[in-house]
């Protein structure tokens, strides 16, 4: 694959799983149609990349072939980089079409609010198109005059242990990992794929009628805010640095209640206006902060911090209650007018609650 120059300098790109799984249907389909396997079998992706797969598996039964390849992720630390992919393609019943099964390791959808409905395997709706067209074309290749008539079954073993390591299991998507893409590319250290993340946590817990949900920018901070307010994992939102993705997103589907966790530093950015808050691309402003802490600390010390830890030392808790309500304001501001009550919960490093904007009587500490 191609380099993509970025920050961390020149990056490989990588195959998704839903091209991967279109190539391995695709090797098995033209097996199962003319006897032998493409090697490597070459697929089109949604943006016209055509690019070729080498198979690592293959094997042609009675009425059934079967076909993997290796996913490459390219330089991204994508969890299912090295899995493998594989697609069996069985003949299907007269005018059933192309059904799409899910194998070992693949999920299965159990929750609304995804797109793909419960009950059904958890393929999204690009590779799903991606695979029925490579099939298509295979048989249309093999001379069939009809469409086809298929069961295609997709597999990802090691897939079940896998999914533990994303979010699939508080999104309601049980047994496996889900088939993902929508370009067929995968682009190292994509804030895309983190946003959508987001963006299907929150429609899965609006579909599940949830009322509060929590957005939290690390594991300390959404264990602690979990466990304050008893809000179900399919209301916890790994917001990691996206404010903004989150809370745009809010805007357009409101969910009565967020609360935003985090720790001191990242928060002292979100109340000074950043809503990205990854240390690439936003600092704390310590003029700024020393500002907010009139009255509290000697200001020359806190605007010659070295951290934000450190200004919270000098200044106190008070301090932390005041980053709050301010991280709280430019919440409401990207909110706009949307319905949507927030507050926010600021977790020292000992993991206890520094502030929280909450009201007396929602404030667990209070």
């Amino acid at each position: 694959m191609t380099r993509l120059q970025t920050d961390r300098g020149a990056l490989r790109t990588g195959f998704t799983t839903g091209a991967c799984a279109a190539a391995a249907a695709r090797a098995a389909a033209t097996a199962l149609f003319t006897g032998a396997f493409p090697n490597p079998v070459g697929i089109t992706l949604p943006r016209g990349e055509t690019p070729v797969f080498a198979l690592v598996e293959a094997e042609l039964r009675p009425n059934a072939a079967s076909a993997a390849v290796r996913k490459d992720a390219g330089d991204d630390p994508d969890v299912t980089h090295g899995a493998l992919i594989r697609a069996t393609v069985r003949p299907g019943n007269a005018g059933q079409g192309i059904l799409l099964c899910a194998g070992d390791g693949v999920g299965t959808v159990t929750r609304p609010g995804l797109p793909v409905a419960p009950g059904q395997p958890a393929i999204n709706p690009v590779p799903r198109a991606m695979i029925v067209a490579e099939v298509t074309a295979a048989a249309v290749a093999a001379g069939q005059i009809r469409p086809p008539d298929l069961s295609i079954e997709i597999a990802i073993p090691g897939g079940r242990t896998l999914a533990e390591q994303t979010w699939n299991p508080r999104l309601g998507i049980s047994g496996g990992l889900s088939i993902l893409g929508t370009t067929g590319i995968v682009r190292p250290y994509s804030c895309a794929a983190w946003i959508a993340s987001i963006h299907r946590g929150i429609d899965v817990a609006r579909a599940n009628g949830l009322t509060h949900a929590i957005g939290a920018t690390g594991a300390t901070s959404e264990r602690v805010a979990q466990a304050a307010y008893h809000v179900p994992d399919h209301g916890m939102l790994d917001m990691g640095d996206f404010a903004g993705g989150l809370l745009k997103y809010l805007r357009r589907h409101p969910i009565p209640r967020l609360t935003l966790a985090g720790g001191f530093g990242k928060l002292t950015k979100l109340a000074q206006g950043a809503t990205d808050l990854h240390s690439a691309r936003s600092q704390v402003d310590f003029q700024a902060l020393a500002d907010t802490a009139a009255g509290l600390a000697d200001g020359a010390r806190i605007a010659g911090a070295n951290t934000a830890q450190e200004a919270l030392e000098i200044a106190g808790p008070r301090l932390a209650r005041r980053i709050a309500e301010r991280a709280c304001a430019t919440a409401q501001d990207v909110l706009a007018d949307a319905p949507v009550m927030v507050d926010v919960l600021i977790v020292d490093r000992q993991g206890r609650i520094a502030a929280n904007t909450a009201s007396p009587k929602e404030d667990p500490t209070s």
